[in-house]
């Protein structure tokens, strides 16, 4: 298992495009991939959880992943939070 600190990086948040498309990076690993904010646990994979984040540039964040793909799973969440696609 993996936990990495993010801080969001995207102008304008994470609003239904991006968490879409964040939603698809998270899909392409094996791996269960969650973010926590404050007390609230979030799989990455489910469009209507990340949408319930309300997420806003500079939010900070934890990524969790555990699998078989845990880093580059870790890895490419991050990325994607941290530079505005």
């Amino acid at each position: 298992m993996i936990k990495k600190p993010v801080t969001v990086k995207l102008d304008d948040g994470l609003d239904a495009r991006p968490i879409a498309l964040l939603v698809q990076e998270a899909s392409q690993y094996d791996s269960q991939i969650y973010i926590e904010v404050e007390n609230k646990k979030i799989n990455a994979k489910s469009i209507m959880g990340m949408m319930s984040l309300k997420l806003s540039n500079g939010d900070d964040l934890t990524v969790v992943a555990d699998g078989s793909d845990e880093e580059a799973a870790a890895q490419g969440i991050e990325e994607f939070l941290s530079n505005a696609k």
